[in-house]
C-alpha cells in the first residue's frame, strides 16, 4: 500500500477528495473505485505499482487519430474504476478490486525502461480508469518526461478540479468518454453525473493538452437526434469544433445483454448531425464495414490520412499540419 493523495480526515475516519464521488470511511472501508482503503486514519492507494494489464498498441486504439499516427504505445492498467457503466467491456478488471486479479509488482522506473525496451514513444494510461490510481500514474508519467516518452490519458474524465489542475500538465494527449449527455442517464448508466465530465473536457482545453472525445452510442439510450444535436452544439460553443470526435458502435457486454449492436445508419446519422452543427472532424469507431476513419480536410475535402482498424494506410500530413492540397492548417499533432 501507499498513502494516498487528495484526502483529509473526518470525524469518522478519512474523506477522499480525487473524485466528485468524494468518498468517506471508516478503518478497513474502501471507496467506490474498490482500490482506495482507510487504515489507522489515513487513505492508501492498493492499485500502486500493481498493474493488471500491459499491452502494445498503435495510438489509433485509445482513439487518438490527430496524434502522431502509427505511434506505437506502452499500455499499462491498474484494476478499479469509479463508474459503474452497465455495459463496461473491460469489466473483469475496471470493477474488480486489486487483490481479485492478476497484478504485476512494477515500480514505476520499471515501466519506463519496458517502455524503453520496447521502443515505445508513448505510455497510454488505459483500459480502466487511471484517475482512481493518479498517483502511480502521475509518478510513472514525470519519470516518462524525463526520457522524452509522452504521456496518454484515456479517461472518463470523472474527476475533482484540483487534483485534475494538479496533474494535467504531465498529459501530452487525453480521450475523454463523453457517455451521454444527460445527466439523469449518467446517474443510472454509469453511477456519476455529467457537469464534472464537462469541467474537465475545458480543463485539458485550456491547458492546451491535445484533446479527443469518444461517445458510445447506445440504441435507444444515448442517440436520441435531440440529446446528439445538443451535445455537438455545446461541443461547438464552447470552442471544441476542431477537436477530433469518435462515434463509437456498442455491443452488448457486462450487464447489458440488450440492445443489441448500434446500427451502421444510427452512426451515420450521428455524424451527419454532428458535421452540421459544426464539429469539424467526425469518425465512426468499431465499424469495421463502414469506412469512417479518415481524416479528411475540412476545406477541400481531400482524405489526407488514410485507416484501416488501428493502421495507416496513407498520411499526407507532416509535422507542419497543413493540408497539401488547399493549405488549410489541420489541428493536432502530426510528428
Amino acid at each position: 500500500m501507499k498513502e494516498a493523495l487528495y484526502y483529509h480526515q473526518t470525524s469518522k475516519g478519512v474523506q477522499c477528495d480525487l473524485c466528485p464521488h468524494e468518498c468517506q470511511f471508516s478503518d478497513g472501508q474502501r471507496g467506490i473505485c474498490g482500490s482506495r482503503v482507510c487504515q489507522e486514519g489515513k487513505l492508501y492507494t492498493l492499485a500502486y505499482s500493481n498493474p493488471c494489464s500491459l499491452a502494445f498498441d498503435p495510438v489509433e486504439k485509445k482513439p487518438l487519430f490527430h496524434f502522431h499516427p502509427g505511434m506505437r504505445c506502452f499500455s499499462i492498467a491498474c484494476p478499479g474504476c469509479n463508474f459503474r457503466c452497465l455495459n463496461c467491456q473491460n469489466f473483469k478488471i475496471s470493477q474488480a478490486k486489486p487483490e481479485e486479479v492478476l497484478t504485476a509488482n512494477m515500480e514505476p522506473e520499471t515501466v519506463v525502461q519496458q517502455c524503453i525496451q520496447t521502443c515505445s514513444k508513448a505510455i497510454a494510461y488505459t483500459y480502466t480508469e487511471p484517475l482512481t490510481y493518479l498517483e502511480y500514474v502521475a509518478d510513472i508519467a514525470r519519470l516518462a518526461r524525463e526520457k522524452g516518452i509522452l504521456n496518454i490519458l484515456v479517461s472518463a474524465g470523472y474527476v475533482n478540479p484540483g487534483p485534475l489542475a494538479d496533474n494535467i500538465a504531465l498529459f501530452d494527449a487525453a480521450n475523454i468518454d463523453l457517455k451521454s449527455f444527460s445527466d439523469s442517464l449518467y446517474k443510472k448508466q454509469n453511477g456519476g453525473t455529467l457537469k464534472p465530465v464537462l469541467n474537465a473536457l475545458k480543463a485539458f482545453k485550456e491547458a492546451d493538452v491535445w484533446l479527443e472525445i469518444t461517445n458510445l452510442l447506445i440504441p435507444g439510450q444515448n442517440d436520441s437526434p435531440e440529446m446528439l444535436r445538443e451535445m455537438c452544439k455545446w461541443l461547438c460553443d464552447n470552442g471544441f469544433s476542431d477537436t477530433p470526435l469518435h462515434f463509437s458502435r456498442y455491443f452488448p457486454a457486462y450487464k447489458m445483454s440488450e440492445p443489441s449492436a448500434t446500427p451502421l445508419k444510427t452512426l451515420m446519422e450521428a455524424k451527419e448531425i454532428a458535421n452540421s452543427e459544426g464539429m469539424k472532424f467526425v469518425y465512426i469507431g468499431n465499424a469495421k464495414e463502414y469506412d469512417g476513419e479518415d481524416t479528411l480536410c475540412p476545406n477541400c475535402g481531400h482524405t489526407l490520412v488514410k485507416r484501416h482498424i488501428y493502421s495507416i494506410r496513407r498520411n499526407r500530413l507532416d509535422s507542419t499540419a497543413i493540408c497539401p492540397y488547399c493549405g488549410t492548417t489541420i489541428p493536432g499533432e502530426w510528428g
